[in-house]
Parts: C-alpha cells; sequence; structure tokens
C-alpha cells in the first residue's frame, strides 16, 4: 500500500505539474505561442501598385502598367458535390476564353480535385477584362472558399511605342533592400511614379506556396502619378528613323539625335542608336546625355563668340591661313582644304570653318592673357552642367590656365574645338541660346505630374543665364550660323533648301588622333543648329560616331542630311499660324450625345445603367455622381463596362468602362 500511495502521489503531482503548464501556456506565454503559429500560417505580403503613366505632350502612352492575373485552384475547399455540378459548364467556359479543349480543363480540374491539390495552375497573364469574366464563371463564382478560386496579380511595364526613345523613357529597378536602380525619365521621376505600396494576407497551405485569405486587402495600394513629358511621338519618330537610316548607309558605331523647342527648352525628341555584333542598331545607352566629348568645329560657334565680345575681333577682320598651315611651338594646326583659304574676313572663316583662321584669332588675341579667353567661356556656362533630373549626365570640360593638360597650344587647340569635351545635349543648350536670343534655358523633359485632371506639380521653364552675350553678338553669330547653310561657300550649302530655310554649323572631330596609325583614326560627325532661321522655333543637333571612312566622315554628308530631314519633316507638319479662324458648324453627333447624356442625367438610379455607347466623359460623369468608383481604359465611346446593367448600386463599389 506504501509503494502504492507512493505512485499515486508521483501521479498527482505530474498532474499538477502538467495543469500548471498548460495554465502557463495559455495565461502567461499564450499571446507568444499564438502569434508563433499565426506567424506560421499567415502572412503579410506586399502588393505592389500600379505605377504612374508617363505621356508624351499630346497624350500619347511612352510607359504603362498593366495588371497581369494568374488564376489558381483549391481543390481542398470545394464541397465535392459543387465540383461534380459545375466542372463541365467552367471547363466549356475556360475553353471559350483561353483556347484549349474544355476535355483539358476537365483533366486539369479533376486531376488537381483528387490530389487535392491546393494550388493548382489554370491561367496566366490575363488581362483585367479576361480576369473579371473568370471571376463570374460556375463554380468560381462562389468564391476563394466554396468555389475554391485563386486570384494572384502582378503588375508588368510596357513601352507601346516599342524600341523608339527607349532609353530615354528607361526604367526604374528596386531590390530586396529597397534601393532603387535604373536610367531615364522612368528612374529620375520614379518618386511621383511608384504609388504606395498595399499589404494582403495570405494563408500558408504547402510546400511553401501561399494563398489569398479573402477578397480584400488589409491596405489598398495607390497608384503612382502620372507624368506629362515634352517629348512629341511624331517628331520622335522622324528623328529616330532619320538617325537609323544614316547610321546603316555610314556603318557608324553609334549616334544620337536632339530637338529642343527653342523659346521654352522642351525637349521634343531624343534619339540614341548604338551598333550591335550583327549589324543592328537600338537604344543602348543615352549618349545624347551621358557621352562628353571633344566636338570640334562646333564648338567655334562658341570661340567666335567670345572674340566678339571681348573685342578681340570683328566679323570684318582679316585673317592669313598661311596656305592651311600654322605652327604653335611643336604643332602644326591644318585646315582641310590643301593650301588654305587665302586672306578671309572672320564671317568667311566660319562659314569656312577654318581650323588655322580660328587657331590665329584665339592664340593671338588671347596668348597673353589666356585666363581671359576661358573665363568668357565660363561666363557663357560651358564649363557646367545642365543639373538634369536624369542621372549620368557627362561633365563638359574646360580647362584653366594652370590645370593638368594645359599648355602653350591649348588655346589654339580648344578655339576648333579640341582639349575640351561637351554633350551633345551641352553644345545643343548653347546653340538653343543663340536661337533663343542670348537666353540660355535649362533643356526640360517632363512638363508636369498628375492625378488624373488634378495637377501635383508643373514644372516651367528655367533660365540659365538671360544673356550669354550681347544681342549685338547674337544677330553677328545668327547671320553667320544662316551664311553657313545658305552661301555657295559655306560648309553647309549641300543643305540648303529654298523651301524651307535653316541655320547651323558643321562639325568633324578626330578620335584617337594621338595614335600615328592612320588606321585607328576615327571620326566624329556634327551638324548643330536650328529651323527655321528667322524666328527660330526648334533647335537641333545631331552626332554620328565613327562613320566608316570609306564611306564619307565630314559633318555636312554624314550628320547634315539627317538634321536636314528633321527640319523638312517637323517643318511641313507644324502649322504656320498659332491661330486657326473659327467657323460655326452644326454637330449632330455632338448634339445627340449631349441629348442622351442630359436625358440619362436626369434619372434617379438603385441600379447600375447601361452606359454602353456613351461618350466616355458622359458616362464617367453619370456614375461618379451614383457613387460609384470609375476606371477607364481607352478613349472614344463605351464598347464595354465590368458590371453589367442592373446590378444593386450597393453592390457595385468599381467599375470599369472599355473605350473605343
Amino acid at each position: 500500500m506504501t509503494r502504492l500511495y507512493l505512485v499515486a502521489a508521483c501521479l498527482f503531482v505530474f498532474a499538477c505539474a502538467v495543469v500548471f503548464k498548460l495554465v502557463n501556456i495559455q495565461v502567461v506565454d499564450g499571446d507568444k505561442y499564438r502569434d508563433l503559429a499565426e506567424k506560421r500560417t499567415t502572412k503579410i505580403f506586399t502588393i505592389t501598385p500600379n505605377r504612374g503613366n508617363l505621356f508624351s505632350d499630346d497624350g500619347s502612352l511612352l510607359a504603362t502598367s498593366v495588371s497581369r492575373y494568374t488564376i489558381r485552384f483549391d481543390a481542398v475547399t470545394v464541397k465535392s458535390q459543387d465540383f461534380t455540378d459545375n466542372i463541365k459548364s467552367l471547363s466549356e467556359k475556360l475553353a471559350e476564353l483561353l483556347g484549349k479543349s474544355s476535355s483539358h480543363y476537365q483533366q486539369l480540374l479533376r486531376k488537381a480535385k483528387e490530389n487535392k491539390n491546393r494550388y493548382a495552375l489554370i491561367a496566366r497573364n490575363l488581362d483585367y477584362s479576361e480576369y473579371m469574366a473568370v471571376k463570374e464563371f460556375p463554380l468560381f463564382n462562389k468564391g476563394p472558399y466554396k468555389g475554391g478560386l485563386i486570384i494572384e496579380q502582378k503588375t508588368v511595364r510596357e513601352h507601346p511605342l516599342g524600341k523608339i526613345a527607349e532609353r530615354s523613357v528607361g526604367y526604374e529597378n528596386v531590390d530586396e533592400n529597397g534601393y532603387y536602380s535604373g536610367v531615364g525619365l522612368e528612374r529620375a521621376f520614379g518618386e511621383y511614379l511608384r504609388g504606395v505600396e498595399g499589404k494582403r494576407e495570405k494563408q500558408k497551405i504547402a510546400k511553401g506556396q501561399w494563398k489569398p485569405i479573402g477578397w480584400d486587402n488589409i491596405v489598398e495600394p495607390k497608384d503612382g502619378y502620372d507624368l506629362i513629358s515634352t517629348m512629341d511621338i511624331n517628331i520622335q519618330d522622324i528623328a529616330h528613323h532619320a538617325l537609323l537610316g544614316q547610321l546603316e548607309k555610314y556603318k557608324a558605331d553609334h549616334g544620337s539625335v536632339i530637338v529642343m523647342e527653342v523659346k521654352t527648352g522642351e525637349v521634343k525628341a531624343i534619339s540614341n542608336l548604338g551598333r550591335t555584333a550583327e549589324g543592328k542598331y537600338y537604344e543602348r545607352l543615352n549618349y545624347a546625355i551621358g557621352e562628353s566629348h571633344e566636338p570640334g568645329s562646333v564648338f567655334k560657334l562658341m570661340s567666335m563668340v567670345a572674340a566678339l565680345e571681348d573685342k578681340v575681333i570683328d566679323t570684318s577682320t582679316v585673317i592669313d591661313t598661311e596656305k592651311g598651315r600654322f605652327k604653335v611651338y611643336d604643332r602644326t594646326v591644318k585646315d582641310s582644304k590643301w593650301g588654305g583659304y587665302g586672306k578671309i574676313s572672320a564671317s568667311k572663316a566660319f562659314e569656312l570653318s577654318s581650323n588655322t583662321a580660328f587657331a590665329k584669332i584665339i592664340h593671338n588675341g588671347y596668348k597673353e592673357k589666356p585666363s581671359r579667353f576661358v573665363n568668357r567661356l565660363a561666363s557663357m556656362n560651358l564649363n557646367e552642367k545642365l543639373g538634369l533630373p536624369i542621372k549620368g549626365e557627362g561633365a563638359p570640360v574646360i580647362r584653366f590656365p594652370g590645370d593638368k593638360g594645359w599648355s602653350g597650344v591649348s588655346l589654339a587647340w580648344m578655339s576648333h574645338g579640341y582639349e575640351v569635351s561637351m554633350t551633345p545635349l551641352q553644345t545643343l543648350t548653347f546653340y538653343n541660346a543663340i536661337a533663343n536670343d542670348g537666353v540660355m534655358v535649362k533643356p526640360r523633359m517632363i512638363k508636369e505630374v498628375k492625378e488624373w485632371n488634378k495637377t501635383i506639380r508643373k514644372f516651367d521653364k528655367k533660365i540659365i543665364n538671360p544673356a550669354i552675350c550681347s544681342k549685338a553678338t547674337v544677330k553677328k553669330v545668327q547671320q553667320m550660323l544662316k551664311n553657313v547653310v545658305e552661301k555657295k561657300h559655306g560648309t553647309g550649302h549641300n543643305m540648303y533648301s529654298p523651301n524651307f530655310s535653316m541655320a547651323g554649323k558643321t562639325g568633324t572631330a578626330q578620335k584617337n588622333y594621338v595614335s600615328k596609325d592612320p588606321d585607328k583614326l576615327r571620326y566624329i560627325s556634327t551638324f548643330s543648329g536650328y529651323f527655321p532661321a528667322d524666328n527660330p522655333k526648334y533647335s537641333c543637333i545631331v552626332v554620328i560616331h565613327e562613320p566608316d571612312k570609306s564611306v564619307g566622315y565630314y559633318g555636312a554628308d554624314v550628320s547634315g542630311p539627317v538634321f536636314k530631314s528633321v527640319a523638312q519633316k517637323v517643318y511641313t507638319s507644324s502649322p504656320l499660324i498659332e491661330e486657326v479662324e473659327q467657323f460655326e458648324m452644326p454637330d449632330n453627333e455632338l448634339e445627340n450625345s449631349y441629348q442622351r447624356f442630359y436625358a440619362e442625367a436626369q434619372k434617379k438610379y438603385n441600379k447600375v445603367p447601361n452606359v454602353k455607347g456613351m461618350c466616355g466623359m458622359d458616362a464617367i460623369a453619370i456614375l461618379e455622381n451614383l457613387g460609384l468608383q470609375v476606371k477607364v481604359k481607352g478613349n472614344g465611346k463605351v464598347k464595354k463596362q465590368s458590371v453589367s446593367q442592373g446590378t444593386a448600386i450597393k453592390k457595385a463599389q468599381t467599375i470599369v468602362l472599355e473605350l473605343s
């Protein structure tokens, strides 16, 4: 009996210990273990919001976010009777929508049911209208718990224009640490485009798979703002194809074109094409903004403005080109024409693009005080970046006396575009300032940030320098730039057209000229200017790197035709006057549309009306007045509405209208 009592006592103590531990777990550590269990079975997932759209200046899409949906099936949650009753009709609907046979989907669904698959794949990459249709299919219309429907959404970024302006539009990525990277407008204005993330609770089911719980999100994602860019689709298309044709003709390595509106600094087109090993061209890098290089003879405009402003010369000053050779210490400046141009005026030296004349003007005019020339260039902001929001802007190089690389020949070489470095956009900004009567405006690629019709932020014109030089100097160099194209002896005279006027400067810069091997010598062909020559509207620069020397390499031959093609097509497609007389013409279709809208607006609704065939703006006004949230796809009249006519308004919170 003693042993029996001892065993009973031990069991009693053990039972007390168990009870104590249970109470301790439930009361003291209960919350801890409940949280742990919940974390192992449920988890909060981040929902990426729809990224804002990027539009051209006329409202055309440059980049947009498109929702894509994956449909899966949880066979365990569906009752056997419901499954049997609906599998045939569900399979027929899936076959009708997705294109495969009804038997294929019956086999897929039955296999999932037999294997108790809680995550069977039905379809991927469905658009919104297809997703909405699937939700109404037999069995699936019972929802996630009774119908086994699992919806997964992802957002895909698409560029409707394809490869055109792809590098300028750019992209933005984010890594697991939340660090953003990318290029172009997408990256530069990512803070507006990204939106705010949402939260969704999911339940772990098997093999690391997570199933959404319920219909609603914990926190709804907020879509990003839209950006209205300055890009003009028509001009962009013209620039892209003109550049592509010339690159292919001259088998060049790469090139870029920029078109900018003179008064505002709005960039209307920017194309960058690089050559692949197979000889094809695509938007490889943003050369127009990122590639700083020696500009060659297009820099003679900067030298001429400096010399005129400092009164080193006047346009009529005569310079002896000395048979096309001018020796500075141990180096010799050469003209492209053997034997030189003899004695010519400074104005004609610009038109003929004489290297020796410019080397003499700048070297002799500033050799006693070289800092005076460099300071003049700096006063015109040529030593500063433009401060663009797009990352990767190349740094200009304007050396000062005493800097590394400065020597006794620097003035002579800088005069015609060597020992200096600028990006194509930096060069164009200066030419644009001359076209704009001396006012240097900052290049701008975004007009405003919008949320639907509400403006969040505007990007107005910014002036870098209100006067890079005197009005007198501007008028003189404007005439010189016209003469380059219009005069028979001008380096750009082959571009002349009696139908429209242009002004600009050719440039042919050598690459790898330090090497003594002539086979390694390459060229950069440039034309920079504006059009029309009088009262200019657009400025433009074309830069083509390393054209095939056997085909041609001079700026007037390689880059000039691209400039002319752009100018001609833009000129003929632009209105010559700002205002067109308005005529009062009856519009029966508009009147009928208004009458229908007015009639519908007077009605009292407790159910969703039929708005098919109505103008999109009229349909939006009617539905929003009923308290519905309206989302729109496309433009024009309503082709399809996601919530059918007669649905109770209380049951419909959001309606999607497809317009065409």
